[in-house]
């Protein structure tokens, strides 16, 4: 088969740490949200990092993506991929709050 390439075998034990760490990162957003001991600012930069390292250890432990050769075209096409999302979600944005500022002058 042309094309096919080695991959390490998944492991009981990577998956347990992946599952664990996440667990982790979830219950540490969740318990600074319950605790409601902090500003909502800090509270809301806390919880984008927490949730960039989860997806991070998701797509380590549970997709297997890393920096070895053999996953190079799958980190490319995610790049890609959010690249294209950016560009919707941004202009999309764009459109709608131009949109918003011609029709309803008034209000701003």
């Amino acid at each position: 088969m042309q094309g096919h390439t080695e991959h390490a075998p998944v492991t009981t034990s990577s998956n347990t740490t992946g599952f664990v760490i996440s667990l982790l990162l979830t219950l540490a957003s969740f318990g600074m949200v319950a605790s409601g001991n902090f500003s909502m600012s800090m509270t809301l930069s806390v919880i984008v990092v927490l949730a960039v390292l989860q997806v991070i250890a998701q797509m380590h432990f549970f997709l297997h993506l890393d920096s070895s050769p053999s996953q190079r075209w799958n980190v490319m096409i995610l790049i890609y991929t959010l690249v294209i999302i950016a560009l919707l979600v941004v202009g999309t944005l764009w459109i709608m709050y131009n949109t918003s500022i011609r029709m309803m002058p008034m209000m701003h």
